[in-house]
């Protein structure tokens, strides 16, 4: 999923900065918490670097923004649903792969798009909150990861090929009634996978659990 060109890239932190001294490229920044580097960006905006959990926040031209980065090591996470002020409608690919210590993420009703390798490698995670307005789900959102049941939005219309291959632990996968295709390879792999709810008249490609 490709991002549009010629937008702005901004990290969101907790910290109070006290002042700032820059040296050439870069700033170094002095807050109630210790010392910072931040590193001047080609927009000439400043990103500053943590300890802490941040996301990382790339804007579109309406003004809404995507999360393209996440540093953090938290079991449990909560997605803010806006960044300054603007309201957050697209998590990025590969945003969370392969953070082991992933157990539950909520996405806020903001969300419309989730990114490719979304999920990808977190095998602990086991519960994803899906928002309602949920439109689209990339290939590979889910893949590898460890949910073992999910609901999907109604505003969805499609399961996307490889959107849950190799999901090990997955049994169980409710269709809202807007889901009117599952394409082929959607569940590859996912052998576990004994429960699938769907509308009456949804096409189901014959290789959507296929494991070749």
């Amino acid at each position: 999923m490709m991002l549009p060109s010629g937008t702005r890239m901004r990290r969101c932190w907790l910290h109070f900065i006290i002042f700032a001294v820059r040296f050439g490229e870069n700033v170094l920044c002095f807050s109630v918490r210790g010392a910072y580097t931040g590193v001047k960006t080609p927009d000439f905006e400043r990103s500053v670097k943590t300890v802490m959990q941040d996301f990382l926040y790339k804007q579109f031209e309406d003004e809404s923004y995507s999360v393209v980065g996440y540093e953090g090591d938290e079991a449990d996470v909560v997605i803010p649903d806006t960044y300054q002020g603007q309201p957050v409608t697209i998590l990025g690919d590969s945003l969370f792969k392969n953070h082991t210590e992933l157990r539950t993420v909520k996405i806020p009703d903001t969300v419309t798009d989730l990114g490719g390798f979304l999920f990808d490698g977190c095998v602990n995670l086991r519960h994803v909150d899906l928002p309602a307005g949920l439109l689209n789900m990339w290939q590979y959102a889910f893949a590898r990861c460890g949910i073992e049941e999910i609901d999907i939005p109604e505003k969805v219309r499609s399961i996307a090929p490889y959107t849950f291959k190799d999901c090990a632990s997955l049994r169980k996968v409710t269709c809202g009634a807007g889901v009117k295709k599952i394409y082929g390879w959607a569940f590859q792999g996912c052998e576990q996978l004994t429960e699938l709810y769907y509308e009456p008249g949804t096409e189901i490609s014959p290789k959507a659990f296929s494991a070749e």
